[in-house]
């Protein structure tokens, strides 16, 4: 009887995580690469193109088991993380907040409301912004949670500029098959 119990005691631990994720006043999780910012978003693209990077905006909300997942396992992952700070400067926002945020035009908004003149509906929502011909603009975005494939190959995807001449599903494809070429199966799952 020990043995079974000692048996189901390690199976229950084996799915607990080994470390959580430190998690702010308002709920979400926090992140030692995310910008401390003044939610003037023209200064945050601007310093992120100064410095050779585009900018990346993640609405959250408190609550949401996709946030978590993106946290928990994504941002666990060295290959995401060195990508994500070498070519991205990281906004968080909270999709039912109330910090005021200026928008690419100028126009004040609460998070929310520039959330839902995005149309921003799921969490986590990751938009990509980078300078196209002086105008910032979006480049991608990852309406819902990516599995660390898919969200890393997206990184890429904006970071090399491929948006530029292809679409994301094309651009996969073509990841796909040059791991296929190597013999090699990528963990999508």
């Amino acid at each position: 009887m020990d043995r079974i119990i000692y048996a189901l005691t390690l199976v229950v631990l084996s799915f607990l995580p080994l470390e959580a994720a430190e998690m702010g006043d308002d709920g979400l999780y926090l992140q030692p690469f995310f910008t401390e910012s003044f939610f003037e978003l023209v200064d945050d693209l601007t310093e992120a193109q100064e410095a050779g990077k585009d900018l990346m905006v993640i609405f959250e909300q408190k609550g949401c088991p996709y946030c978590r997942e993106m946290h928990l396992v994504n941002f666990e992952r060295e290959e995401i993380i060195n990508h994500l700070t070498e070519n991205f400067l990281v906004v968080q926002l909270n999709l039912w907040g109330s910090r005021e945020v200026t928008d690419f035009e100028g126009v004040v908004w609460e998070e929310r409301e520039l959330a839902a003149s995005w149309g921003v509906n799921f969490t986590p929502t990751v938009l990509m912004f980078s300078l196209e011909d002086g105008t910032p603009s979006e480049v991608f975005r990852m309406p819902g949670y990516f599995k660390p494939f898919h969200f890393l190959k997206s990184l890429e995807f904006v970071s090399s500029d491929a948006y530029e001449t292809q679409v994301f599903q094309r651009y996969l494809q073509d990841r796909f098959q040059e791991l296929a070429d190597q013999g090699l199966t990528p963990d999508v799952w």
